[in-house]
This record gives C-alpha cells, sequence and structure tokens, in this order.
C-alpha cells in the first residue's frame, strides 16, 4: 500500500511537471515560427561597395615666385561625390574591425575645385584639385542595425598646376600629395543587404613644391574637411556564410523605393578631312580621338501616397571633339559643353514628383532610373518640380532618345532646333504638369532660362525670363501596331543677342554680346514613332525656330528634319539586339547664315567663314546584348558640311559604346 501511494505521488508530480512545462514546450516550439525575426538584424561582417555624396571645406597659402612673389590664402567649398568599398569583420562582442578605400571627386564649378591662385606682373598660377583618395581602417561597435564607428588611414590627392607667363602659352603640371586622413562616423542598416552612413573626416597633406617650365615656382599647403552621406550595398560573396538569405545586387528589397544605375563609357575618333581653314569652333582636320565616361545612380522613393522623390548623382569624364565644337548635329549626345580630364560630381536630378488619380481603369508602370514601379490610374495628373532635364519630360521617342542606348547624334535623338533651356550639362530647373488620358497627355512647364548663352547660371527673373513649353501627346494604333505623335511649341523670353542687329551696326564687330537685352525665341516641334511589327520601329521629326536671336542652351540648328528605322534582332535568333539607321538634314536661318558668314560664333560651331549648305547626317549602330544588363555598341556617323560648311568635310566619325544598368 506504501508502495502504492509513492507510485501515485511520482507519477502525479510527473503530471504536474508535464503541465509545468507544457507552456514552456509550447514557447520552445514556436521558437522556428519567430526565427525570421532574428534575421532582421543586420550581419555586418562580409565585403560591401558603394557610393556617397557631400559637402568640402578646404583651405590653402599659396606662394608664387617668377621671380617675383606673389601669395594668396584661399577657402575652397562645394559639392563632391565619389564611390568606397570595403570588408568589414564584426566580434561576438559587438566589435567591428574593417578596412575601406574610396575615391571622391570635386564639383565642376571653380568655387569647388580651385585650390588657390596666384598672380604677379610677370604670370599667373592656379592649383586645381581633380580626386582625393584615401585607404582606412575603421574600428567600430554594433549593436542590432546601428553601426558606430571611428576611422583612420593614409590620404592622397591628384592635382594639377597651371601657369600662364605673360604673353605666352599655358603650362601644366601634374602632381599627387599625400598625407592622413581620420574622421568618424554612424551607419544604419535599413534592408537585409543595405545601409546608409553619415560621416565626418578631415584630411591633411603635406607641402606641395611644382616648377614651371618658364622657371616659375608654386608651392601651397592644403587640408579639408568633408562631411559626406554614403550608401552601401552587402556583396553575397560566392562560398562566404551570411545570415541573411542570398540576394542579386538588383534586389531592392523593398516597394517604398528603387535603387538603380548605369555607366556608359564612349571612345569616339574621325580620321583627317580636308578643309582650307580652320575656325576657333571648328572640327580639327586632323585625325582625332576622344571618349567620355558617365556613371549614374538613381535613388527613388515613395514618400507617401502618390507623392515621389528621385535623386540622381552622377560622376561625369571626358570630352567632344574640340571641347564639343564643329558640328550643328554635334555625333556625341554625352559629351556635354563642360568637359573634364577625371570624373567630376554632379547633382544631376532632384526632383519631387505628384500623381493625382481620378479612377477608373489603371495600367502597371515599369520600374525604370526615373520611375517608380507600381499600379496608377490612366486618368491622372501628375506635377513635378525640381532640378531635371527638359527632354526628361518632353521630346521623348522610343527609337531616338537615349545616347547612352540608341542614336548617339544630337540631331536624331532630340529635335535639332528645340532650344530646351539647360546648362551645359544638359540640365536645369523647373515645374511641369501633365494630363494622361488613355488616348492622350498634355504637359506644359516653366523653366529657368541660362543668363547668358551657353551658361552654367540660370537667369532668376522668375516669371519675367524662362521657358515656356507645351506638347500634346496622341497614341493610336495603325493596322494593329501602336503610334504616338507629340506636337509641342516653346517660348523662350531670354537675355540675348540679334544676329541682325549685331550685322547691323559695323562698330560692334560680330561681338553678339553688345546687342543683348530681353528677348523672345519661339519654336515648335512634330515627333512621330509607329511599330510596323513588334520588332520593327520607324521614327521621325521636324523642329524649327525663328533663328533671329542667340542659341542659349542646345545647338546651333534653326530647322532640322530626321527620322529612321530601328530593328530588334529576332529574326537573327538575338532579341535583345538593336539594329537601327537615321539620318538628319539640319539648317539655319538667313540671320544666323550671315552672322556665321560674317566670322561670327555659336556654342558649337563658328568657322571663321561660311559657304552655306544645309548640314546632312547619317547614323547606323548595332547594338549587341552580352547579357540582360550590358550592351556593345558599334556606331559609324557620316557628317556632309559639318557646321553648314561645305568648305569642309565630309567627316567619317567610328564610335564604340560599353553600357551596363540595373
Amino acid at each position: 500500500m506504501r508502495s502504492h501511494r509513492h507510485q501515485l505521488r511520482r507519477t502525479a508530480a510527473a503530471i504536474t511537471a508535464g503541465v509545468l512545462a507544457f507552456p514552456a514546450a509550447c514557447r520552445a516550439a514556436d521558437l522556428p515560427l519567430k526565427a525570421p525575426a532574428l534575421k532582421a538584424v543586420y550581419d555586418w561582417t562580409g565585403f560591401y561597395i558603394g557610393a556617397h555624396v557631400g559637402v568640402t571645406r578646404g583651405t590653402s597659402s599659396a606662394t608664387l615666385t617668377d621671380p617675383t612673389i606673389a601669395t594668396d590664402n584661399n577657402v575652397f567649398t562645394g559639392a563632391t561625390g565619389g564611390v568606397q568599398a570595403g570588408y568589414n569583420w564584426r566580434l561576438n562582442s559587438g566589435l567591428l574591425l574593417g578596412l575601406e578605400g574610396d575615391i571622391s571627386f570635386p564639383n565642376y564649378l571653380p568655387s569647388n575645385h580651385v585650390v588657390s591662385s596666384a598672380a604677379t606682373a610677370l604670370s599667373s598660377a592656379e592649383e586645381r584639385w581633380d580626386y582625393v583618395a584615401s585607404l582606412r581602417a575603421r574600428l567600430g561597435y554594433s549593436t542590432g542595425n546601428w553601426l558606430f564607428y571611428a576611422t583612420g588611414g593614409a590620404a592622397f590627392a591628384g592635382e594639377r598646376f597651371l601657369s600662364t607667363p605673360t604673353g605666352g602659352n599655358e603650362e601644366k603640371v601634374l602632381n599627387t600629395r599625400f598625407g592622413w586622413i581620420a574622421g568618424g562616423g554612424v551607419e544604419y542598416a535599413f534592408a537585409s543587404h543595405w545601409s546608409a552612413r553619415l560621416e565626418y573626416l578631415y584630411s591633411k597633406f603635406e607641402h606641395a613644391n611644382v616648377t614651371f617650365a618658364s622657371g616659375g615656382q608654386y608651392s601651397s599647403s592644403m587640408d579639408f574637411q568633408s562631411l559626406r552621406i554614403g550608401l552601401n550595398r552587402k556583396i553575397d560573396w560566392p562560398g562566404m556564410p551570411s545570415y541573411n538569405p542570398k540576394s542579386d545586387i538588383t534586389d531592392t528589397e523593398s516597394s517604398r523605393w528603387e535603387i538603380h544605375g548605369q555607366s556608359t563609357f564612349l571612345p569616339q575618333g574621325h580620321p583627317s578631312f580636308s578643309a582650307p581653314y580652320t575656325g576657333p569652333n571648328s572640327l580639327t582636320t586632323s585625325p582625332d580621338l576622344q571618349e567620355t565616361w558617365s556613371n549614374s545612380l538613381y535613388l527613388n522613393a515613395r514618400l507617401w501616397d502618390g507623392g515621389e522623390v528621385y535623386f540622381n548623382p552622377e560622376l561625369l569624364q571626358g570630352f567632344g571633339f574640340n571641347n564639343t565644337t564643329g558640328a550643328g548635329g554635334f555625333p556625341n549626345g554625352e559629351a556635354q559643353k563642360s568637359g573634364f580630364p577625371y570624373p567630376h560630381f554632379n547633382a544631376s536630378r532632384l526632383f519631387v514628383r505628384q500623381t493625382f488619380g481620378f479612377g477608373g481603369e489603371q495600367e502597371e508602370l515599369a520600374s525604370g532610373q526615373l520611375q517608380l514601379a507600381g499600379k496608377a490610374d490612366i486618368s491622372r495628373l501628375t506635377l513635378q518640380v525640381g532640378k531635371f532635364s527638359v527632354v526628361d519630360v518632353f521630346d521623348g521617342n522610343a527609337y531616338a532618345h537615349d545616347p547612352r542606348k540608341d542614336f548617339m547624334n544630337w540631331s536624331i535623338w532630340a529635335s535639332g532646333a528645340f532650344d530646351y533651356a539647360a546648362d551645359k550639362l544638359g540640365l536645369g530647373y523647373g515645374a511641369t504638369a501633365e494630363l494622361n488620358q488613355k488616348q492622350w497627355a498634355l504637359r506644359a512647364g516653366y523653366f529657368l532660362m541660362d543668363a547668358v548663352s551657353n551658361s552654367n547660371n540660370f537667369d532668376m527673373n522668375i516669371g519675367r525670363r524662362g521657358e515656356y513649353v507645351v506638347e500634346l501627346e496622341t497614341r493610336y494604333s495603325l493596322f494593329g501596331q501602336p503610334g504616338k505623335l507629340r506636337t509641342l511649341g516653346f517660348v523662350n523670353s531670354d537675355f540675348s543677342g540679334s544676329y541682325r542687329e549685331t550685322l547691323d551696326n559695323p562698330a560692334f564687330g560680330v561681338d553678339i554680346t553688345q546687342t543683348r537685352r530681353g528677348r523672345l525665341k519661339y519654336g515648335y516641334a512634330l515627333n512621330l514613332e509607329q511599330a510596323v511589327t513588334d520588332d520593327i520601329g520607324v521614327f521621325g521629326r521636324w523642329s524649327w525656330n525663328d533663328g533671329r536671336n542667340e542659341i542659349m542652351a542646345f545647338t546651333d540648328i534653326d530647322r532640322s528634319l530626321s527620322g529612321g528605322v530601328s530593328v530588334k534582332g529576332t529574326k537573327w535568333g538575338r532579341p535583345d539586339d538593336v539594329v537601327a539607321i537615321a539620318g538628319a538634314v539640319n539648317g539655319l536661318s538667313q540671320d544666323h547664315r550671315d552672322f556665321l558668314a560674317a566670322g561670327g560664333l555659336g556654342p558649337l560651331i563658328g568657322d571663321g567663314a561660311l559657304n552655306y549648305r544645309n548640314e546632312r547626317v547619317l547614323e547606323i549602330y548595332y547594338a549587341y546584348a552580352l547579357n540582360k544588363a550590358l550592351t556593345l555598341t558599334a556606331d559609324y556617323q557620316l557628317i556632309v558640311n559639318p557646321a553648314y560648311n561645305a568648305d569642309r568635310g565630309p567627316v567619317s566619325v567610328f564610335s564604340g559604346r560599353l553600357h551596363g544598368e540595373f
């Protein structure tokens, strides 16, 4: 009996223990269901690549000896941008050890990249920085998705010293400075493979001492501070363990934001050609080879229902022929009017877009560099304001609109006579409104005009000065294939000179700046695209402006007719390849011709004399898709009567293009 009671007590105890253990067992059983929450903690260990933008403030003391002496103390400030890459190793304690290399480039404005200058009665000299790079150790502490760190290491700067002796030619000396760098920052992981940072860095460099060929000597100091924000993408290295799921670099990991990027390298050359004379804006008659290289990030975010923000920082490098002069239909759409021997940073686009849907049928908007993916009402009103290009919104064409992907010639990828408002990089500030319906869209916009022709400064007399653009896009179907016709009109109210008034005043010579005052320029463009089959499309443009006053921002064309055909490679088993051919005929108004014949200069042309003929352009290209993200293009252009001058050319232009994007 006693044994039986003892057994009962043991059984009751076991049952009680089991009951008491049951909730714990349930909690233990729940652990696998909650495990994914642990994966939200960012894995800091591993390789990463990224980009940054920021502002700098530097100081320099300089002395020019030639043998007279001049001194200068200068402060230089401005925007910068660049890239970085590194490796982090996180210990179990939360301590983080890392190694990072980076390189930064200045903005192209002189206030940013001119370090110092000095001048005497005998000469003048200037110092510019082209890039700053560093190799730094990082020591930090991570807690969850946050990282706090200190950093320091070696730094070096590439720069150029330019000297112009009185009555002599410019001299150049390249130099590399070494120094040290230190600072700190905070970084936050906002997705399983993405993190953003804010950091401060101080750089101190050794003294520079250079001697010019003329005997002048220049010495200077340099140090500067940087405050910058960065974006890093963790790389899933093959064979490396990771707490988070493997992810392709193109995976944005969110429906509220997207990150895109592109890089385009475009070498271009022409052989020698005949010409009896050459002016300051002429293509050189000897063989020439130039290249351009653009690198872009597109950071797009959805702020609220219908509200979006877009930021597009870029690194731009390279030159067009003769500093992008010599033809109205210039052969390289990537060649800007400001050329850079090293990459330069530019905050190319920053704008806000608000869309108001009116209900009814919806359509799917594809993800793109300047478009967040998602559904939108077909009937909608879209407002946009900020910094962007006029041709981001107007004058679009499915077959000829992007020199990074399709045709390269200025008078083929755009309406040549559309003198759209822009700085020397093709960008500007404005506001647009678009009313979209199923069969049509109506767009209107206002943009700041250049202060003077071919300028990086904008006229801030808002309302009194500016460009007004309106465009009607009609959509239709022809033989079962879609087509679009865009009808565009523009009026520029600007501070410009008159060709005829300049010629009518012999005291002015051909200095058109003497006749600058408030004037109007107006024009229009017709722009057609038509699919013939699923793989073949044709397009055409006709554009015109009044041609009485200076070209303000685009190119020296007053009338332009262009057209062509684009074919995908489906028939030969290459559906992602494209072969295309197009031509353009460009012309000038009578006043514009007379001005050039008298020796006048435009933004892109001016040979000192003119035997006028229409400028004619033929372009053909084959774009070979290496894979979904990388395309190699071979391009040929024939320019007859370059800069409308029958005394020059024809010119054959051969180009290659390597374009990648994600």
